[in-house]
């Protein structure tokens, strides 16, 4: 298949890296280039890749041998694994450029003289010295709701006249569309990943459009620093709305490490029953059973049918480790419940009749945590008993609560392990 030297920046996007040997690298996320404040045709320097470990690495140019519509091949495998990390003078296409306003004066578009027109790609070409250069501009029309997309027209980088300068994309309300287009369909980890390349302001853009709910789901991946920062830069009434949609423990730990006039001001505002299992956790010293604990577990009555209780632990929004296990009360249901009477195990479950009732197939005799119990005595505790989830019982034998290994974990790690480096790799072991 035929290479290329000419291509639009904003396709590379999500294309397969091949080493050398045809072997697949990763793929392609962004594609920087250099924008200085004197006027100068700006350069393509080279492409952040993500591996296929989740590290995001910056490619020179000059390494790459190919771009054919398939893939993007390199001409050594002798790249830096380091994590990439955007330097003075470099900008990102997709994280930076693309949505930027601008302006243009092109003679062969004169009705597009001294509007306002929004950066749709960026055309690069191979030059013969082999250097690439950003030679085209698409730009549109902004896009208004309820109106269908504006034509897109492209014109010579020299024609752009205002907006493709290091102040012009400082610019604030630049639009983020395509970013979250590109986040479509990946997991909260990998788009907490991909924030924290982006500059502050694209950062702070781009959480400012997510939903609710996918912004609850990304929080939850961020360090606690990050987590407060991100907190801190929302309006007090959407910050509450976030808190509802995470998980009760995990807005619990967010809230516990903000300052308590703070906290108590998000609690006022956030839904009096979910702020209510916030109260109930934050009770608790953040490393014991009851600070760990989840208030919402899955909780059956005696009467439900195995075929009931499949159908609660299918939840998608429920972990795996949350799913794998039952637990089984008097009513009322909702933590703290009424009188704790055991577990049932998924893979019970699958090998019971669907009409069977859970109360005929429980476990009674597994111990239970009590919520005092210390971050060591927990990891014991599933250790011995080989457990990925486990119930949280007071005195008076309600359950309330459940604690999962993933929130164990969470807490065995050093505060920092989402941002830690891995260990550095190889060029042999990297790419192959």
């Amino acid at each position: 298949m035929a290479s290329v030297n000419r291509v639009y920046a904003a396709r590379l996007a999500g294309m397969v890296v091949l080493g050398p040997d045809g072997e697949s690298i990763g793929r392609v996320r962004d594609v920087v280039i250099s924008i200085s404040i004197v006027r100068q045709q700006p350069r393509v320097l080279g492409l952040v890749v993500e591996l296929l470990t989740r590290r995001r690495i910056f490619v020179p140019i000059l390494r790459v041998t190919a771009i054919e519509p398939g893939a993007v091949t390199l001409n050594t495998a002798n790249v830096s694994l380091r994590r990439f990390a955007q330097r003075p003078g470099e900008v990102l296409v997709l994280g930076q450029v693309v949505e930027t306003r601008v302006r243009i004066n092109d003679p062969d578009l004169p009705d597009l003289a001294g509007v306002d027109l929004v950066v749709v790609d960026l055309g690069i070409e191979q030059s013969r010295t082999r250097d690439w250069l950003v030679t085209r501009v698409a730009v549109r029309r902004p896009h208004r709701r309820l109106t269908r997309r504006s034509n897109i027209y492209v014109t010579d980088w020299q024609y752009v006249v205002q907006g493709l300068t290091p102040s012009g994309l400082a610019l604030p309300d630049q639009g983020v569309a395509q970013l979250l287009e590109q986040f479509e369909g990946q997991r909260p980890v990998e788009v907490a990943d991909a924030l924290r390349e982006l500059p502050p302001k694209r950062r702070f853009e781009v959480i400012a459009a997510f939903d609710d709910d996918r912004l609850a789901d990304v929080l939850q991946e961020l360090t606690a620093a990050e987590q407060t920062q991100v907190l801190r830069q929302l309006k007090t009434d959407r910050a509450a709305t976030v808190l509802e949609a995470m998980d009760p423990d995990d807005a619990a730990d967010l809230l516990g490490a903000l300052a308590p006039t703070d906290a108590e001001a998000l609690l006022r505002r956030m839904d009096p029953e979910d702020s209510e299992d916030v109260r109930r956790l934050l009770s608790h010293s953040p490393n014991t059973a009851g600070g760990l604990m989840t208030s919402e577990p899955v909780v059956l009555s005696p009467g439900t049918t195995v075929a009931e209780a499949l159908a609660r632990v299918r939840d998608p929004d429920l972990t795996p480790a949350v799913a794998s296990v039952a637990f089984v009360t008097r009513p009322p249901t909702a933590t703290p419940t009424g009188h704790y009477l055991g577990c049932v195990h998924l893979q019970r479950l699958l090998r019971e009749p669907p009409a069977a009732l859970v109360s005929g197939i429980l476990d009674a005799d597994l111990p239970v945590l009590h919520p005092e119990e210390s971050l060591a005595a927990v990891t014991r505790y599933f250790a011995a008993y080989n457990l990925v989830c486990g119930p949280v019982v007071d005195e008076q034998n309600h359950l309330l609560g459940a604690v999962s290994v993933d929130d164990v974990l969470d807490h065995l790690l050093p505060d920092d392990w989402r941002q830690q480096e891995e260990p550095e790799l190889t060029d042999a072991e990297g790419l192959t």
